[in-house]
């Protein structure tokens, strides 16, 4: 009985099918795991005669031409930061600079405008000063024209004679003609002719 199970066993595992192995198991113990094996000896006879391994491999790598260190891509980077830096920094100052200059004329425009309102507050107390003095010149020489306008020819011809000739002839030429004509007649004759051709050349 034990020969026919035993036959039966037999039987059983040779109809199974055979698995076949990957390429990736066949790979893994016909290379990596001995390679694997080679690279631990080369670390621990390196480590026996106190040299690092990984500095001899990082040399070798930088030796090659093709191959840039990083070491030499970050002194680069650090490099053409700082240009750009310096770059930045010297355009910080130009825009400084104008806005300082802008702000100067800003200012100096802000004083001169204070200056031209300030002028212009003044010229315009003057003329209301100077139309108030206008106003009571105005009225004071109407005045003295109506008092002439009042008198006698005999009582005005004196007066106008002591006058300047500017005033005298503002005030003939503002008269009413017959009181006019009535203060020529009393004046001397060489006076009457005098201010006659004044206001003639009026």
């Amino acid at each position: 009985m034990a020969k026919k199970e035993n036959r039966i066993a037999t039987e059983l595992v040779e109809q199974q099918p055979k698995r076949k192995s990957g390429i990736f198991q066949k790979l893994f113990i016909w290379i990596l795991i001995p390679l694997m094996f080679v690279v631990a000896i080369l670390l621990v006879v390196s480590t026996l005669l106190n040299t690092n391994v990984f500095d001899l491999g990082q040399k070798a790598m930088e030796s090659l031409p093709f191959v840039e260190s990083e070491k030499d891509k970050a002194i680069e980077a650090v490099a053409s930061n700082d240009s750009k830096v310096v770059s930045l920094r010297a355009e910080i100052q130009e825009k400084e600079a104008e806005i300082s200059q802008l702000q100067k004329k800003l200012d100096s425009s802000t004083t001169e405008k204070e200056t031209l309102v300030i002028e212009q507050e003044k010229l315009l107390f003057e003329i209301e000063k100077l139309k108030r003095e206008q106003d009571d010149v105005k009225r004071d020489f109407g005045d003295i024209l109506s008092t002439f306008d009042k008198m006698s020819a005999k009582a005005a011809a004196p007066i106008l004679i002591k006058m300047s000739d500017a005033e005298a002839l503002r005030i003939l030429t503002n008269l009413k003609p017959d009181k006019l004509a009535a203060i020529l007649e009393k004046m001397d004759p060489q006076d009457a002719a005098k201010y006659t051709e004044m206001m003639s050349k009026q």
